[in-house]
């Protein structure tokens, strides 16, 4: 039976992609699908598509969205830091989160799986106070999971990865993704780690029509 392919799309600098993290992988593994993860620019897509970017929102919803990250992470009981030291609420520079995703692609176009690289740089802004814009915490993060980090950190700005990654952006535009994570299955968006379940069911329902 072929394999169901589960996309998802996300920034590099999203507290939901890092509580997505150990749920996401559970479902991939029951299901024995394919994830693809796909790093895209969050910053150009959103404005298109009705996302509005933290840092551009009202008070309220920027305060209630700290709410929201507290109530997740006791909820989930996964380390969080709501004012991470190394999350820029300037964005600036507007490359900071966009490299470690470079290195994301960069482990998946050498045939490696790189979610555990994914999580652990997600990890590392959000609950261990690391600077993922640094290229040698990059590498550091990338080296303590088992990854070749200089190989990886070397192929960011690669012609190769470069286009994956533009590749994502224009998918992500044409699919009307306006968030991170979103996962797509068979072109259906779920937007949010809060949406897993429904990922959960779908694939459930998937394999069952499979099975006939």
């Amino acid at each position: 039976m072929t394999r169901p392919v589960l996309h998802c799309f996300y920034s590099l600098s999203s507290p939901w992609a890092y509580f997505a993290g150990p749920r996401l992988q559970d479902v991939v593994r029951r299901h024995r699908a394919t994830l693809l993860l796909k790093p895209y620019d969050f910053q150009a897509v959103v404005p298109k598509t009705g996302g509005i970017p933290l840092r551009t929102r009202p008070e309220p919803r920027r305060t209630y969205h700290a709410l929201e990250l507290d109530r997740w992470r006791a909820y989930l009981g996964m380390p969080l830091e709501l004012v991470p030291k190394h999350y820029p609420a300037d964005g600036q520079p507007p490359d900071w989160n966009k490299q470690a995703g470079w290195m994301v692609i960069a482990a998946q176009l050498r045939g490696e799986d790189a979610f555990v690289l994914s999580h652990a740089i997600l990890r590392a802004l959000w609950a261990e106070e690391r600077d993922i814009a640094d290229p040698a915490t990059r590498i550091a993060i990338a080296d303590e999971n088992g990854y070749d980090g200089t190989a990886l950190q070397a192929m960011e700005r690669s012609d190769a990865v470069q286009a994956a990654y533009r590749a994502n952006t224009d998918e992500a535009e044409r699919l009307g993704v306006f968030g991170a994570p979103t996962f797509v299955l068979d072109g259906e968006r779920f937007w949010g780690q809060d949406r897993l379940d429904f990922v959960d069911r779908a694939l459930a329902a998937k394999a069952s029509a499979a099975r006939g």
